[in-house]
């Protein structure tokens, strides 16, 4: 039996459905917004880790990291081109043990696997030339780049404190490498301060005051040598976990007009190797739970720094790699998006992933840059969600989770229903709320002003697993297998047209997006 037949097996297969059916009406205020992103709000991120990075007996990184990727590889120039642009993060871990080899920089060590040093490994260095490469590629594939700068340089480990950094931070080095990049015509987005060294930090941590001083002398530094503000990168910190004492201490600190990002971390699964994972995916209730991070990290933004905005620098799913047998398959696709709708309705501007390749929870395969199922949900957030966040409200089930933004091409709304359920299907039906005087939210009830019933024909893209296996690696985009061509081209994603008199039909484990072009929705204007 050849691969087409398999296919059209496992397709048919996963059409069978024993599952009940549930009406829901879903009530969207299109008058005013309740939030905005940024327009390239998803965002991937690259990491620094070398081969023998190591976790739960596996080591996942593979030639993923920085230093050791393979820019020439066709699928992943593809991946990232199909976004056009698409915001990438250089980062992670290591950035705080990364010096620039530039200026009066002469020794560039390679990372080494040492484990008395700070992350298990001993310092490492980028050089310019690679530098270059990654420049170039980044042109080839039209990357929005935002850099993590090394927030530990010259800084010495507490006697008194564990885990403690102290001293300040010495500017030197990564003033060096700026001017190199603006010599070279490089364009660098933002600058990011550090990587989890807020509160207790992971593995090593600065204090608030003192990390509030030193972001003052990178904004400086940027500013300076960067003089025109329509070019000014911008400034980000500090990309830790959220500690609302911490956060309090070092925006105080830091003033006005010095921080453009306030960046914060999300794994709220727990570790890679927890069985549990699965189970926490699948509960709307556990799922809430991460709301409160983003109401807390928006309240402080809202209180010290109105000007900024609040970023998800870096999330992962599950701690350390992710989970090996979980993290690349399409179940994860119901924790990544519902955290994309669910950020993003908390004025979140941008949400990285970690990562694009490397790692269990790479949006491409490490190995042959072959896009994982959460690839394609990606994808389609960014061609189909625009930046203007609608409220939504559903009362009828909590495994149907539902997000609405404005079109991303007007005119127009696109919607994002992800079904948790196994047993469950729905056939949705839209009500359009249009009072202006008051904004909602999710655990707002409303009676809506009418039931919307369209007179165009609605674009819809299903996702779902090949043959309902939600722990495989194939998705389905409206019943077609999401498999790049020999030449490592992204497939076509393409809608289904749909009657819009009849209901949205959303089926049991699956993700769908549906765009409508003549839902009235003054915010969208």
């Amino acid at each position: 039996m050849d691969l087409k037949c398999i296919f059209s097996l496992a397709i048919l297969v996963s059409q069978i459905s024993l599952s009940s059916t549930q009406n829901v009406n879903v009530v969207i205020q299109g008058a005013t917004p309740i939030a905005e992103t940024d327009d390239n709000f998803v965002c991937a991120t690259l990491d620094w880790w070398p081969t023998e990075k190591c976790n739960y007996n596996q080591c996942p990184w593979g030639k993923a990291g920085i230093l050791n990727l393979d820019l020439k590889k066709k699928g992943l120039i593809n991946a990232i081109k199909a976004f056009n642009p698409l915001r990438i993060k250089i980062g992670g871990s290591l950035q705080d043990k990364v010096v620039y080899r530039v200026g009066g920089v002469k020794n560039c060590p390679n990372f080494m696997k040492n484990e008395d040093s700070l992350f298990g490994f001993s310092q490492g260095c980028l050089p310019m030339e690679r530098w270059d490469e990654l420049n170039n590629f980044f042109n080839q594939t039209g990357v929005k780049v935002t850099f993590g700068l090394n927030a530990l340089l010259k800084r010495n480990r507490s006697e008194i404190e564990k885990g403690l950094w102290v001293g300040n931070w010495q500017s030197q080095n990564a003033g060096d490498f700026m001017k190199y990049t603006i010599s070279k015509g490089y364009k660098v987005d933002s600058y990011e301060f550090g990587n989890q060294l807020s509160g207790a930090g992971m593995g090593a941590s600065v204090e608030a005051e003192q990390y509030g001083k030193d972001i003052v002398v990178l904004k400086n530094l940027v500013k300076e040598l960067h003089p025109d503000p329509k070019t000014q990168p911008k400034v980000l910190g500090p990309s830790g976990y959220y500690d609302e004492k911490w956060f309090n201490s070092f925006l105080e600190v830091s003033g006005h007009d010095v921080v453009d990002g306030v960046t914060h971390h999300i794994y709220n699964l727990g570790p890679g190797d927890d069985p549990n994972v699965i189970a926490k995916i699948q509960d709307p209730s556990y799922l809430n739970q991460v709301s409160q991070t983003y109401k807390g990290v928006l309240n402080i933004v809202n209180k010290f720094k109105p000007q900024s905005r609040a970023w998800v620098s870096e999330s992962g799913e599950a701690l350390h790699g992710g989970a090996k047998d979980l993290s690349p398959t399409f179940a994860d696709g119901f924790w990544y998006l519902d955290q994309l709708g669910m950020a993003s309705t908390y004025n979140q501007k941008v949400f990285c992933r970690q990562t694009l390749i490397g790692g269990n929870y790479a949006l491409l395969n490490t190995t042959t840059s072959i896009p994982n199922p959460n690839y394609y949900g990606a994808l389609l957030w960014h061609r189909l969600m625009g930046s203007t966040v609608l409220a939504v409200t559903q009362e009828s089930n909590p495994n149907l989770r539902v997000y609405a933004h404005c079109a991303k091409k007007k005119p127009g709304i696109s919607i994002i229903f992800i079904n948790l359920s196994k047993d469950s299907s729905f056939n949705v039906t839209l009500s359009n709320y249009e009072h202006q005087g008051r904004n909602l939210r999710s655990t707002d009830v409303v009676k809506p002003n009418f039931e919307f019933r369209g007179s165009k024909d609605r674009e819809e893209y299903h996702l779902a697993a090949l043959a309902r296996n939600i722990r495989g690696q194939i998705v389905l985009l409206n019943d077609v297998p999401m498999v790049p061509t020999e030449t490592f081209d992204i497939p076509a994603v393409e809608p289904k047209l749909v009657n819009a008199s009849t209901p949205i039909h959303t089926v049991a484990h699956s993700i769908v997006y549906v765009t409508i072009r003549d839902f009235q929705a003054p915010a969208c204007a």
